[in-house]
């Protein structure tokens, strides 16, 4: 495993990035995709085999629909329980707010495709051929990470994670976020606005890409806040919070954040893959015995969204999950 950084002086907010390089090709990346679940949260991966046309495809069509007038943009505007469609400044229903906009979209066949048509209208092949291709290819990364995660913590059977995304009533989430330049910021190398503030992924885990523009940090356990920079034929993955409880805290949810740009646009795509909402999520019994005891309770995986979808952004959302050890 790689570890890429710079020389920049560390600071609280400003500090070199740190992160772990994995080639997906190499014999040696089930155990770099441990050690790096297990020290970062997040990791890089090349190699990953998901065609540079349709990444560039589905960027295209992102951009032709976040170019389109607010009016017309706000028709795929959120009816629904878990907000999905498209939805301004305002991320959820409980106060957080950021310098973004998006498209959040169930990976669901019949209502995806529902949602897609009433944005584009009568003819939406276009880009539900684009969003189908990539998320294609995005799916087969995923199940092929997840797998040679569950080669590297030598645990049985190999399809443990990935069988979760490949249900058929796997609750997995798409989502395209825009972040135009800020008037604000410009002029200003010091000035900070948040894009989409700190958080964990409640997911098991994300696949995100984005384009040549900075903006993501992601936090060390000391505090810090690293920026992440941008690499558009890359992608970056992150350990979600059901993944956490699945290894029993072996492997670490990130806390991650948006930081908005004065001067350049940012497209990002992030693949959350999610597992059935009736699924029971509990540390693994082989990850489970001797002295380890488990530290959380079990739930449902519509439970715990249930649980995210009522809290702040930034909230802990495992806490409640927590097993108190008696006094």
């Amino acid at each position: 495993m790689n570890i890429s950084q710079s020389s920049e002086q560390a600071s609280p907010t400003h500090c070199y990035p740190v992160y772990p390089l994995i080639d997906l090709s190499k014999p040696e990346s089930k155990n770099d995709i441990v050690e790096a679940c297990e020290e970062f949260g997040i990791f890089k991966v090349i190699n990953h085999g998901v065609p540079v046309d349709f990444i560039s495809r589905l960027e295209s069509e992102a951009i032709k629909f976040f170019s389109l007038p607010l009016c017309e943009k706000e028709r795929a505007g959120s009816s629904c329980p878990f907000g999905f469609g498209y939805g301004n400044k305002r991320i959820g229903t409980n106060g957080d707010v950021g310098w973004v906009e998006y498209l959040l979209m169930t990976i669901n066949t019949e209502i995806g495709c529902n949602r897609i048509s009433s944005i584009f209208g009568e003819n939406p092949e276009s880009f539900r051929s684009a969003v189908n291709d990539y998320l294609s290819a995005v799916k087969r990364m995923a199940c092929q990470v997840l797998e040679l995660m569950a080669d590297g913590l030598r645990i049985q059977p190999r399809n443990v994670f990935s069988r979760l995304l490949m249900d058929e009533e796997s609750d997995s989430l798409f989502r395209l976020n825009h972040y135009p330049p800020c008037p604000e910021l410009q002029g200003f190398s010091d000035k900070n606005l948040v894009g989409f503030g700190e958080h964990t992924d409640p997911q098991i885990i994300s696949f995100l890409r984005s384009n040549n523009t900075s903006g993501l940090q992601i936090s060390l356990r000391d505090g810090n806040w690293i920026s992440v920079p941008p690499d558009q034929n890359s992608f970056f993955i992150n350990v979600g919070d059901s993944l956490q409880v699945m290894t029993n805290g072996r492997f670490n949810s990130v806390r991650h954040r948006v930081l908005a740009n004065g001067v350049k646009s940012r497209i990002s795509m992030i693949y959350f893959g999610g597992p059935p909402l009736k699924e029971k999520i509990a540390p693994l019994p082989s990850l489970v015995g001797g002295d380890q005891k488990s530290l959380y309770k079990e739930f449902t995986w519509f439970e715990y969204k249930k649980s995210a979808y009522k809290s702040r952004l930034a909230d802990n959302r495992l806490l409640h999950f927590e097993r108190i050890a008696a006094s």
